[in-house]
C-alpha cells in the first residue's frame, strides 16, 4: 500500500476508534435518562387516578381538579418510589387525559440509580398510552447525570421519545447538546439532530481504552 494510503487509512481508523469511544461514553447516557422517563411515566399508568392521594378536588371548567396529589411506594425491589404535583386535571368528558403541574418525583432506575424528575406540565393520555411534556423539565440522576428538555412527547406502547427542541445531557465524563432528539426502541436506539455539540472529559477517554 502506497504510504499516502496508508496514512489515510491510519487516520480514517483512528476517527473510528475516537468514534467508538465516544459511543461507549454518550449512549450509555442518553439510554439511563430514557429509562428514569418511562419509569415515571410506568407509574403515573399504574396509579392514577386511582390510587393517588389528594387534598381535596372540585370541578372547573368541564374538569376534576385535584390538589396536591401524591403517589409513593415501593417497587418490586423494594426500592421507594414518589411523585408529587401541585394539581391532577382530568377531563369529565375524556377522563382518560390527565394533565399533571408542577411535578417532583422520585424513581428508581433500577438497584442503585435514582432520578429525580421535575417537570412544569403533563399531559398523560391513558387511552393512548401517550405522554406530552408541553413545558420545560429535567432530569437528575444520583450518578450526578443531568438532562434538560424543552419538551417531549413519548409513545409508550411504541417504546418512543422525540423532541424538535434543543436537549442538553450533562454528566461527569462528557456533554450533548442537540437541537432535536429521537429515541426509539425504549431508549437502544437514539438519534441526535441538527447542530449537535459535544464535550468529553480527556480522562474519560483515556479510561475507555483501557
Amino acid at each position: 500500500m502506497p504510504p499516502v494510503a496508508s496514512a489515510a487509512a491510519y487516520r480514517m481508523a483512528m476517527r473510528h476508534s475516537r468514534r467508538v469511544r465516544l459511543l461507549k461514553l454518550l449512549l450509555p447516557v442518553a439510554a439511563t435518562v430514557i429509562a428514569a422517563i418511562f419509569v415515571a411515566v410506568s407509574v403515573v399508568r399504574t396509579y392514577l387516578p386511582d390510587d393517588i392521594e389528594i387534598a381535596g378536588a372540585t370541578i372547573e371548567n368541564g374538569k376534576i381538579v385535584m390538589q396536591n396529589p401524591a403517589i409513593s411506594g415501593r417497587n418490586q425491589q423494594d426500592i421507594s418510589y414518589s411523585m408529587k404535583a401541585d394539581r391532577a386535571l382530568q377531563d369529565i368528558r375524556n377522563p382518560n387525559v390527565i394533565t399533571l403541574e408542577n411535578i417532583r418525583a422520585q424513581m428508581p432506575v433500577n438497584e442503585s440509580i435514582v432520578a429525580q424528575v421535575d417537570a412544569s406540565t403533563g399531559v398523560y393520555d391513558r387511552g393512548k398510552n401517550v405522554l406530552d411534556m408541553i413545558a420545560p423539565f429535567s432530569i437528575k440522576l444520583n450518578t450526578g447525570l443531568q438532562a434538560s428538555f424543552q419538551d417531549a412527547h413519548l409513545d409508550i406502547n411504541g417504546g418512543s421519545m422525540s423532541t424538535s427542541h434543543p436537549v442538553s445531557i450533562q454528566s461527569k465524563e462528557a456533554s450533548i447538546v442537540a437541537q432535536s432528539l429521537r429515541m426509539t426502541d425504549k431508549g437502544r436506539i437514539v438519534t441526535f439532530e441538527g447542530t449537535v455539540t459535544v464535550n468529553i472529559d480527556p480522562s474519560a477517554i483515556r479510561n475507555s481504552k483501557q
